[in-house]
C-alpha cells in the first residue's frame, strides 16, 4: 500500500495493493515494451470530479449546425465559437471525414496541448440522441418515443418528460433513476411501479404516494419499510372501504396541499429506518445501489459488474477502475463509454477496443489520441499507420508523456469544451465559479434560456380548474411562469398539461432545473463513511446496540436510523 497526498484537494489517500496490481495488469504494451500506468496523483473523488467535467447531460441549447446552417438542438451553447458542431444526421453521415483533420505529433510540444487542438478542430456531435421518435430535446437517450427534456433515458421509454435516468418507463414526469414505471410522478430510485407519486425506493408497487422503502405494496400513503402490504396510511392497516374514505380527506390536486404533504414525506424519510446500503445479490462489494455485482468496491449504481472499483453507473463491466460507462472489460479512467475492451483515458467511445486518449470514437480499434473517428484502426491524431509504425510511434509519444508527467492522467480541466457548471461534475460537486476557474475549468455564465420581462402567469391552485375550462388551459399554455425558487421563467407544454390533468397533479411552480436538483439531492452522496449499526431493538440477536459495522453512504450526522442488513430485515414489516 502507498499513502499519497491528492494534488487537487491536498487530502491523504491510500493506493491499495490490489490497486497497484490492477494498474500493472492493465498497463499497455507497444513495440514490445510495457508502459506501466503509475499510481494516481489525485484521490478517487477528485479523479471523478475531473472526469465528470466532460459530461454535459442536461444543459441543452439551440444553435446553428456549422455545416448546414440549420437551427438544431445541442449540448454546445451558441457562444462556443471555437468548436464546430454538426447536426446528428450530418455527423453520422458520409459527407465529411474526421481523418481530414489529421495532424502530425510534435515531439517538442506536450501531448495534451496537441490533443486539445485536434479536439477543437474535429466537428462535434450535437447530441447523443440515437433511434428516437419525436424526442429531439433529449441527450444521452436511445430508443425512446415522445419524450421531452428527458436525459439518460433509454430502452423504449415513451411519453416521459423532465426525467433523468428513466429506463423503459411510460407516461411519467420528473422521474429520477427509475425503471419500468408507468403513470407516475416524481419517483426517485423506483422500479416496476404503476401510478405512484412523490416516493423513493419503491419496488413493484401500485398506487403508493409519499412513501419510502416499500416492496410489493399497493394503496399506501405516507408509509415506510413495508413489504407485501396494502391499504396502509402511516403504516397503519385499514380496510379497503375505510382506506378509500380516508383518502377522500386528501386533496392531491392542490399545489398548496402538495407542499404540506411533501414536508410530511420529508419528515417520514428523516425518521425512517434505512439499510446501510441498497445492495441486492452482491458478493464482496462496497458502495450503494449495487445489483448482481461481485468484487466491486467503492462504487455506486452498478449492475452486473465484477472486479471493479471507483465506478459510477456502470453496467456489465469487468476489471475496470475509475469510470462511468457500460459493458467494458478492462478499462481505466474512462467516461461515457460502452461495449468495448481495453479502454484507457477515453471519453465517449462505443464498440471499440484498445483505445487510449481518444474522444468520440466509434467502432475503432488500436487508436491513440484520436477524435471523432468511425471504424478506424492504427490511427494517431487521426492519421493512419501500419501496425508496426503505429506501435513504434505510440511508444515514442508515451515516453514524451512520461517525461511531462501526463501519462496515466485523464484530460486536464481546461480541455473540456463545457463550463463546469454545465456538467454532471457540478451536480456532484457544486463549487463556485472562482474554485472552478482555479482548477483550470471553464464556466458558462449565460444559460440562453427564456428571456421574459412581462407579466408572469399565476397558475390555479387546483388542477381541476383546468379540467373544467378550455379558456384556462389556453391561458396557461400561452403564459410564462416564474420559478418560486430561482426566479427563472418557464412554460408548461401541452403534453405536460395533459399528464397533470389526467393524473390530478398540480401545476408545478418550480423550474425543471430546480426539480432536478431537488431530486438529485434526495439520493445519497457518492462517498462512504464507516459506521456501526444503531439498532437497539430486542429480538434482533444482540444485547443493547448491535455491534455490526459497515461502510455506508449515510454520514453520521444524518437523521435516518441506519441498520445493518440483518437488523433491517427484522425491522421491515
Amino acid at each position: 500500500m502507498i499513502n499519497k497526498t491528492c494534488r487537487q484537494c491536498k487530502k491523504e489517500f491510500a493506493v491499495e495493493d490490489d490497486d497497484l496490481s490492477f494498474y500493472k495488469k492493465i498497463s499497455p504494451t507497444f513495440a514490445g515494451k510495457t508502459f506501466d500506468i503509475p499510481p494516481p496523483t489525485s484521490c478517487p473523488e477528485c479523479r471523478q470530479m475531473r472526469r465528470l467535467a466532460w459530461r454535459n447531460e442536461r444543459s441543452i441549447y439551440k444553435r446553428k449546425c456549422d455545416k448546414t446552417g440549420r437551427e438544431i438542438v445541442s449540448i454546445f451553447s451558441p457562444d462556443k465559437k471555437d468548436y464546430t458542431v454538426y447536426d446528428q444526421q450530418i455527423w453520422w453521415g458520409d459527407t465529411w471525414d474526421a481523418m481530414e483533420y489529421g495532424q502530425d505529433f510534435d515531439p517538442n510540444q506536450p501531448f495534451f496541448k496537441q490533443l486539445g487542438l485536434l479536439n477543437k478542430k474535429v466537428p462535434k456531435l450535437s447530441l447523443n440522441n440515437i433511434n428516437t421518435v419525436n424526442s429531439e430535446y433529449g441527450n444521452h437517450v436511445m430508443e425512446i418515443k415522445n419524450c421531452y427534456m428527458s436525459v439518460v433515458t433509454y430502452y423504449g421509454s415513451e411519453d416521459v418528460h423532465y426525467s433523468y435516468g428513466a429506463f423503459t418507463c411510460k407516461n411519467s414526469i420528473d422521474l429520477f433513476i427509475s425503471e419500468k414505471c408507468e403513470n407516475s410522478y416524481r419517483l426517485i430510485y423506483c422500479d416496476n411501479c404503476y401510478n405512484c407519486r412523490y416516493s423513493q425506493r419503491l419496488n413493484n408497487c401500485t398506487d403508493c404516494y409519499y412513501s419510502i422503502d416499500l416492496t410489493a405494496c399497493s394503496n399506501c400513503l405516507f408509509c415506510s419499510n413495508l413489504k407485501h402490504k396494502e391499504y396502509h396510511i402511516h403504516n397503519k392497516k385499514y380496510s379497503k372501504e375505510d382506506y378509500e374514505k380516508e383518502l377522500q380527506k386528501y386533496d392531491f390536486g392542490s399545489w398548496e396541499k402538495s407542499k404540506q404533504y411533501w414536508q410530511e414525506f420529508v419528515e417520514l424519510k428523516n425518521n425512517s429506518i434505512v439499510k446501510f446500503a441498497n445492495n441486492v445479490n452482491c458478493d464482496n462489494c462496497s458502495g450503494d445501489d449495487l445489483t448482481n455485482c461481485k468484487d466491486v468496491k467503492y462504487s455506486f449504481s452498478q449492475k452486473r459488474s465484477e472486479h471493479s472499483k471507483y465506478s459510477l453507473r456502470g453496467v456489465n463491466d469487468k476489471y475496470c477502475y475509475d469510470y462511468m460507462g457500460g459493458d467494458i472489460e478492462w478499462g481505466y479512467e474512462f467516461l461515457s463509454s460502452g461495449y468495448g475492451s481495453s479502454i484507457l483515458f477515453c471519453y465517449l467511445e462505443e464498440r471499440s477496443a484498445n483505445l487510449a486518449y481518444c474522444i468520440s470514437c466509434f467502432g475503432c480499434r488500436d487508436c491513440f489520441g484520436c477524435v471523432g473517428l468511425k471504424n478506424k484502426q492504427y490511427c494517431v491524431f487521426n492519421k493512419e499507420y501500419s501496425k508496426e509504425s503505429y506501435e513504434a510511434f505510440v511508444a515514442k509519444i508515451i515516453e514524451r508523456m512520461m517525461a511531462d508527467k501526463e501519462w496515466g492522467e485523464f484530460y486536464p480541466y481546461q480541455m473540456s469544451p463545457f463550463g463546469f457548471n454545465e456538467t454532471l461534475g457540478y451536480s456532484y460537486y457544486p463549487i463556485k465559479k472562482e474554485e472552478a476557474l482555479k482548477l483550470g475549468a471553464k464556466w458558462q455564465d449565460d444559460d440562453f434560456g427564456i428571456k421574459f420581462d412581462g407579466k408572469f402567469y399565476e397558475p390555479e391552485d387546483d388542477i381541476e380548474e383546468y379540467n373544467k375550462s378550455q379558456e384556462k388551459r389556453e391561458e396557461l399554455l400561452n403564459g410564462v411562469l416564474k420559478c418560486e425558487v430561482s426566479g427563472k421563467p418557464f412554460k408548461i407544454v401541452p403534453q405536460e398539461l395533459a399528464f397533470y390533468m389526467e393524473q390530478k397533479v398540480p401545476i408545478p411552480r418550480k423550474h425543471y432545473d430546480i426539480r432536478y436538483k431537488e431530486n438529485f439531492a434526495l439520493q445519497n452522496p457518492r462517498k462512504l463513511w464507516h459506521r456501526q449499526c444503531v439498532c437497539e431493538e430486542k429480538g434482533h440477536g444482540h444485547e443493547g446496540r448491535c455491534k455490526n459495522e459497515f461502510e455506508t453512504t449515510y454520514a453520521s450526522d444524518r437523521p435516518e436510523k441506519v441498520y445493518c442488513e440483518k437488523c433491517y430485515q427484522k425491522s421491515v414489516i
